[in-house]
């Protein structure tokens, strides 16, 4: 066969089969599956039930407060996403055991935990934080997210299997100046990400993490409203602009997703070019 002639099977062949010449990720790819998102009603949470919805999941999206819950669930079923809302604190374990009880009465099971909820109350020399502050951070970013994971475990082994994704911060590989305690935290989620997976694994469980860099949401805005802040960042970068969270939407939803099937204990940073390295 020479040379144009096999050129030209090759076309025929990425006109019948488009698959062939670009893998996309189906729309359909997570459907029936179910979907807890905390800390979801906007930024990186909204977008990861938003990702997790197009693609078929049933999203189960929660915050603090109710008018946020109802706003979230109203957006996203505008988009004919399959969702249930919930008020939800993370930090307590009785509004935990709701929201998984809930999402089994109402959904029937659970496949995905995205663990997004996070703290933080200090800004400043980290010397200068208390015990209070530290107390609530690794209760909220750390402790919670554990708990979270082991409340639903059992539920996602009783599905033949299941991904928890946990959402780090590129602050965790270095920290930000002023940031110390939450940059902390940040660093245990990858941790607690190798700790989990090969124990997991048994159950057909996958976990992993996300570090995104700076994105424009509202619990960020400090860093990238700041031009200061954001000039020193902008000389780290390959791709010089801020992220937005669909970007890291994306990322969470391909996690749990068939694609990455062979992928566990990692975590992908979304960071625009940082270098990041423990």
């Amino acid at each position: 066969m020479n040379c144009r002639v096999m050129l030209k099977s090759v076309f025929r062949c990425l006109r019948t089969n488009p698959v062939a010449g670009h893998r996309s990720m189906s729309q359909s790819s997570l459907a029936g599956k179910v979907a807890i998102v905390t800390a979801s009603t906007d930024g990186i949470g909204l977008a990861a039930a938003q990702a997790l919805g197009k693609r078929g999941a049933h999203v189960v999206v929660s915050s603090r407060w109710q008018t946020n819950v109802d706003k979230a669930v109203a957006l996203l079923q505008s988009q004919s996403i399959q969702v249930t809302g919930t008020t939800c604190n993370v930090g307590k374990g009785e509004d935990r055991e709701k929201l998984v009880q809930m999402t089994l009465e109402k959904c029937g099971g659970i496949d995905i935990l995205v663990s997004n909820a996070a703290v933080n109350p200090f800004f400043g020399n980290i010397m200068e934080s208390t015990e209070e502050v530290w107390d609530k951070i690794l209760s909220v970013n750390v402790k919670a997210s554990f708990l979270m994971t082991k409340l639903v475990v059992p539920h996602m082994a009783k599905r033949g299997g299941g991904n928890v994704v946990f959402v780090s911060s590129v602050a965790g590989y270095q920290p930000m100046q002023a940031l110390g305690p939450y940059s902390v935290s940040k660093t245990a989620l990858l941790g607690l990400t190798r700790a989990l997976a090969p124990e997991l694994a048994q159950d057909n469980i996958r976990v992993n993490c996300v570090a995104p860099g700076v994105i424009k949401t509202r619990f960020s805005s400090a860093l990238w409203q700041n031009e200061d802040i954001m000039d020193d960042f902008k000389r780290q970068l390959s791709i010089k602009r801020v992220g937005e969270p669909e970007e890291i939407g994306g990322v969470i939803a391909f996690l749990c997703s068939e694609e990455a099937s062979y992928i566990t204990g990692e975590t992908i940073t979304v960071t625009g070019g940082i270098g990041c390295r423990l």
